[in-house]
């Protein structure tokens, strides 16, 4: 049989993944189980779903190829510009299907999760667009540092519950979302933002964010007269945007795989994000995965100066995608991460989120060849991370 990275109908990438949910949520689940992929084959939800990619998120994201950064690094190196979309990331594309699921699903309410703020400002947007209730928990140190993106929900109709327990990021806001999910689960629809939590969520956003993938394969094929690079690129926190960026080469052992995560102050330093090399096998958000955890299974928690990457695991399929060797896993500190957005905002007049300054960092790490075809995706915009840059550089 043929080996796979995509899950299987229990939701496992090898021996990660599956479904350890409280017993409250175990109708929804299955529900959302049995019914996922019928609804997304449905021809009036792809409908429904494309025209809203097009006409609302801006879609196809253009694939543009920087020409300062490439002579930089003496390679070809291409960005995929997930920034340009509706709302400022690539998280849009997931929160689009997963409105277009809730509705069909009969849903009154929606909740969400959000660490950086660019899930919660894709989640408000679309339930103001579905004129559906919404809610966003996050994390109160997130909501300090990442101001913007909390206004933008707010002016988006959404409420935003702080979330004071623990590290108080992005681990914590998903803890409170699932306690509210747990209080109402016939009513509410819980929005994951990223490919982790339960069967079949990392499934589902994965699939969702497949879109990434499938735009660079023709895009590519028009630029370069292949559709296939030589390397993908992206940056890794729960890991949605690789989940997307990597879909389509999945299977195609010769695109190299590179997922990138945060070190904060370095992996050694006790102040580090980087599950690939910290982690251990565990459950967190009822998935088995890749866990930054103590000897007797308490979790470490996480540091990154990116809000967006300070998760003390990754998604089920990252996890077997590194214990496979399928993908490789580096990682970049928040001085490396800085220093790489400051080069784009200089090189190519882009200024990126600080999750996806992790991505730029490693290209100085990496040894390429002239005609290697390298993409990197822009996963976010860094407006929101402004006043971390300010401050940083001291601007």
């Amino acid at each position: 049989m043929k080996k796979t990275y995509h899950a299987d109908e229990k939701g496992y990438y090898g021996n990660f993944g599956g479904s350890f949910v409280p017993e409250m949520l175990y109708p929804n689940m299955e529900t959302l189980q049995n019914s996922y992929l019928e609804i997304m084959n449905e021809p009036s939800f792809k409908e429904e779903f494309n025209a809203l990619l097009k006409d609302y998120v801006g879609r196809p994201s253009p694939l543009y190829f920087a020409k300062r950064l490439s002579s930089k690094y003496g390679t070809r190196i291409y960005l995929k510009r997930e920034d340009l979309n509706h709302t400022g990331a690539h998280k849009i594309n997931n929160t689009i299907g997963q409105i277009l699921l809730a509705k069909r699903l009969g849903k009154k309410r929606i909740i969400a999760e959000t660490g950086a703020g660019q899930h919660g400002v894709a989640t408000a947007t679309v339930c103001a667009l579905a004129g559906m209730e919404c809610t966003v928990y996050m994390g109160e140190i997130d909501i300090a540092r990442q101001a913007p993106n909390v206004a933008r929900m707010k002016m988006l109709g959404a409420t935003v519950v702080a979330a004071t327990s623990g590290s108080k990021t992005l681990k914590d806001a998903t803890n409170e979302a699932i306690r509210a999910w747990i209080n109402d689960p016939v009513e509410i629809h819980y929005i994951i933002g990223s490919v982790v939590g339960f069967h079949p969520y990392p499934d589902m956003v994965a699939r969702f964010q497949s879109v990434i993938s499938e735009e660079m394969k023709w895009q590519l094929m028009e630029k370069e007269g292949t559709e296939n690079p030589d390397y993908v690129i992206a940056c890794v926190g729960g890991g949605s945007n690789a989940a997307g960026a990597f879909y389509h080469y999945l299977d195609r052992e010769d695109v190299k795989l590179v997922a990138v995560e945060a070190s904060g102050k370095g992996v050694d330093s006790g102040e580090s994000a980087a599950t690939s090399v910290l982690g251990k096998e565990g459950i967190i958000h009822g998935s088995k995965t890749l866990l930054m955890q103590t000897e007797d299974g308490q979790i470490i928690e996480p540091y990154s100066i990116s809000a967006g990457l300070d998760y003390p695991g990754v998604g089920p399929q990252h996890a077997y995608l590194f214990t496979s060797g399928r993908a490789e896993f580096l990682n970049a500190t928040d001085d490396e991460a800085m220093k790489a957005g400051l080069e784009l905002s200089e090189l190519e007049g882009i200024i990126p989120a600080i999750e996806t300054s992790h991505a730029l960092a490693v290209l100085s790490k990496m040894k390429f060849k002239k005609d290697d075809i390298v993409v990197v995706n822009l996963s976010g915009r860094g407006d929101k991370d402004l006043s971390t840059y300010i401050n940083y550089f001291n601007l």
